[in-house]
């Protein structure tokens, strides 16, 4: 009896000694905002905008500093010096990712951005990469030149609607590519699932947003009715699995009946076998796909028109160039992009000045490392602060303004920081080809296109004044709707747009035999009053 009474005690007294321990700061680490007992950093860590203010403690506490969370780790990176001395010299103990319920329990691990480095991972990403080889993304350059084509046609007919436009052409271009499905219309209801779902995703997803499951376990046995992030998970998981998969068996449809497409997930499916990955992996790779390169490509593409609105100036300059090179007999193509240096230069800013994912994913060691003399334990959160780096005044003066110019001069620190917009170490995005295309491509025949303007306070008649902090809340963000006027640069214009649309019919037609009945009305009406047009002129 005695020695049980000891023992409790001695178990007490060690779990309380244990128990004090969490929280503090180990001295081995490198520096950080002071902690509490037990909890850490817990109520320093933001919830919402978690980039503004990680910035903010990177500019008191230094280019690497670390968090405590509880008994967990977190080190937070904004510079390229350490990113380049962190992420890419330890490339290979540095590309593990946090452990994270709520993405297994959505998609099995089986989701490539959020998945643990492991073989399953190295299975996913070898067979993407095979696939999405820069010469096999060329070979759709079609589809997105003429999904392109019609976003400028949808907003010359109706500008108002352009913030929608944008997000029916990045989803039908990545579905066409990927599926050989188009999305004609916003309403699609590919179009309205993916973003449904790709909504409850990131929301989730985002650091902070809901309490530390990961971090402290045993909340994943509070009941659901407690737990209002479970009930999240479970509508997460449906939404995705019935647009995913359901995409995926119009594929394999096709496929026998003997109608390929050459879609990418056609290739897939034949080559997964040989890389050891079933139908579920096979799933969760086109989904991975989707999100990767239908909300990042609408984000940016609407923080683009946010920042010509804003910064009228850039037009100009932007419009000059275009007139030189291209003229108005046509609208560019990818190709044109190599002779024209200052819209390269505003594709760097908009990503510098907007960034569509400030913090990256998180990262995770899976060994210790020695940086600078702190000790870096193995399982450590990494967060890569893209948008502490982008915002950084020694880097970018002035880093608030959005200046193209900065991108024109001789800095090759400049060009290595724009690295990070498509991820680092090992888990640089496996889709980049294809996002590169569609941004280039339109943000060319946008601004060739249109002009865009500040819309007008209706009670003031003057402009309205732009909040251009106001994005929406994720782990992936873009501008929250905002109203601009929008008219075409000339008649001429307007005539290359319509002409160009009605001759990519053929471009489009093999993405086109699956769609709705409402699609398929949509689209035959749309040629119809084109041809119609064009013969009345």
């Amino acid at each position: 009896m005695i020695a049980t009474a000891a023992f409790l005690i001695v178990f007490v007294l060690w779990t309380i000694f244990k128990l004090l321990r969490w929280g503090r700061r180990e001295s081995f680490l490198p520096p950080g905002p002071p902690t509490v007992p037990i909890l850490g950093n817990l109520f320093d860590f933001p919830t919402v905008y978690p980039w503004l203010k990680l910035t903010e403690m990177a500019r008191q506490y230094g280019d690497v500093y670390s968090l405590k969370i509880i008994n967990s780790t977190i080190l937070v990176l904004s510079s390229t010096a350490a990113i380049r001395d962190i992420m890419d010299k330890n490339s290979a103990i540095v590309s593990d990712r946090p452990t994270s319920h709520f993405a297994q329990e959505i998609t099995g691990g089986n989701h490539m951005g959020a998945s643990r480095y492991n073989d399953q991972w190295r299975r996913l990403r070898r067979c993407a990469r095979e696939v999405l080889t820069q010469s096999a993304c060329r070979d759709h350059l079609n589809i997105q030149h003429a999904e392109a084509t019609q976003l400028m046609y949808e907003i010359l007919t109706r500008p108002e609607g352009f913030f929608d436009s944008i997000r029916r052409f990045s989803t039908s271009a990545i579905l066409s590519v990927l599926y050989g499905k188009r999305a004609p219309r916003f309403t699609t209801p590919e179009v309205t699932a993916f973003f449904d779902a790709q909504h409850h995703w990131e929301e989730l997803m985002q650091p902070g947003a809901h309490p530390p499951v990961d971090l402290i376990p045993i909340m994943k046995y509070v009941p659901e009715r407690w737990a209002s992030w479970k009930t999240e998970v479970k509508i997460t998981r449906s939404l995705q699995r019935n647009l995913y998969f359901g995409l995926l068996e119009q594929v394999e449809t096709r496929l026998q009946k003997g109608l390929p497409t050459g879609c990418f997930m056609e290739t897939v499916i034949e080559k997964a076998p040989g890389f050891g990955l079933g139908r579920e992996a096979v799933g969760q790779i086109g989904g991975t796909l989707i999100e990767g390169g239908a909300d990042t490509t609408s984000a940016f593409l609407q923080t683009l028109i946010l920042a010509l609105v804003n910064f009228p100036h850039v037009q100009v300059r932007a419009k000059e160039e275009l007139d030189n090179v291209i003229g108005d007999e046509r609208s560019p193509k990818l190709d044109d992009i190599e002779r024209l240096p200052y819209i390269q230069a505003i594709i760097k800013e908009t990503h510098r000045w907007r960034p569509v994912a400030p913090t990256t994913l998180p990262h995770a060691n899976i060994e210790d490392f020695v940086y600078k003399g702190h000790l870096i334990p193995k399982g450590t959160i990494i967060f890569v602060n893209a948008w502490g780096v982008f915002h950084d005044p020694q880097v970018f003066p002035q880093p608030d303004e959005f200046n193209p110019d900065r991108w024109l001069q001789d800095d090759m620190e400049s060009d290595r920081t724009y690295d990070l917009v498509f991820g680092t170490a090992r888990r640089v995005c496996p889709g980049i080809h294809i996002a590169r295309n569609s941004i280039e491509v339109n943000t060319l025949k946008l601004i060739w296109a249109f002009k865009f303007s500040k819309s007008k306070d209706p009670a003031t008649k003057q402009d309205k004044v732009y909040d251009l902090n106001d994005f929406v809340k994720g782990i992936l963000t873009g501008p929250s709707r905002f109203e601009c006027e929008i008219t075409p640069r000339s008649a001429q214009h307007a005539e290359v747009i319509k002409r160009e649309l009605l001759s990519a019919t053929q471009t489009f037609e093999p993405f086109e035999q699956q769609l709705d009945p409402a699609d398929r009305e949509f689209v035959t009406q749309l040629r119809r009053d084109l041809a119609d047009e064009f013969h009345m002129l």
